[in-house]
């Protein structure tokens, strides 16, 4: 799954949860349940994710919703194998990529 988002330092939970197209209240309990995710939170409670908290989300929802592991699948696996894990998501995303801009050439001749 691609997430598209321009480019800020900081994102509120709405333009998170709309770009994974997911309800909030599944970005809030994966914030819980993860610690890898730590958003920064002003004076009201409002949470403000950072890119960073983006690519980890990113992570948890290819772990999570695309290849169907667990949340306690997720977190030992995000443990133990983290780096092959990152690796291997990134090689995926840019896969997808470019899939998307083959597609998008194709559509246009």
């Amino acid at each position: 799954m691609q997430v598209d988002l321009p480019e800020k330092r900081y994102y509120s939970i709405g333009e998170v949860a709309t770009a994974f197209k997911v309800n909030t209240s599944l970005i809030r309990f994966w914030e819980k349940e993860f610690e890898v995710i730590k958003p920064k939170k002003n004076a009201k409670g409002n949470r403000k994710f950072t890119p960073e908290d983006i690519k980890n989300l990113e992570l948890i929802y290819h772990l999570v919703k695309e290849r169907g592991f667990t949340l306690e699948g997720a977190k030992t696996h995000l443990k133990e194998e983290k780096q092959k894990t990152l690796s291997n998501f990134d090689i995926v995303r840019k896969l997808e990529k470019i899939k998307s801009s083959l597609i998008n050439i194709k559509n246009q001749l």
